[in-house]
């Protein structure tokens, strides 16, 4: 009989800076999102589009941050990817809104999930790649010719 090998711990300062920043990502969102819930009916589309830029924005900035830091830094890609960007970002809130825009119309609802899971995934592209040239270029100062 053999056992499993034990269970990697937890760095508790890595925990840290991820409870950290994930309150302070979910506080941002909450504060964009929370003018937009009127609670009239007029309004309901507004919440779902502002969640959609907010997950589109936050893909970008997580692919940002991942092409910056790469495997370097591992508190800030805990504290800015996993925390802040995960706060900031959500898809439990995309997928119930998701669900109740289809009530109005299942067409709009499978509008916004394509156009939230597409550009979101070629945003995080985008953001992976100008995070990797940021990345390289940090410690190199431009050629004269170059900065402007």
């Amino acid at each position: 009989m053999t056992t499993a090998p034990p269970a990697p711990r937890v760095d508790s300062r890595i925990l840290g800076w991820v409870v950290l920043g994930g309150a302070l990502g979910t506080a941002a969102r909450a504060a964009l999102v929370f003018p937009w819930q009127t609670g009239t009916d007029d309004a309901t589309l507004a919440v779902p589009l502002v969640t959609l830029v907010i997950n589109l924005v936050g893909a970008f900035a997580l692919g940002l941050v991942v092409g910056v830091l790469g495997p370097r830094h591992p508190s800030a890609r805990a504290f800015l990817g996993t925390g802040v960007l995960g706060g900031f970002t959500t898809y439990s809130a995309f997928a119930v809104q998701t669900v109740t825009v289809s009530s109005w119309s299942t067409w709009l609802s499978v509008g916004l999930a394509l156009v939230s899971v597409a550009i979101g995934f070629a945003l995080a592209g985008v953001g992976v790649r100008c995070g990797r040239r940021l990345g390289a270029r940090r410690d190199e100062v431009d050629a004269p010719e170059e900065a402007e």
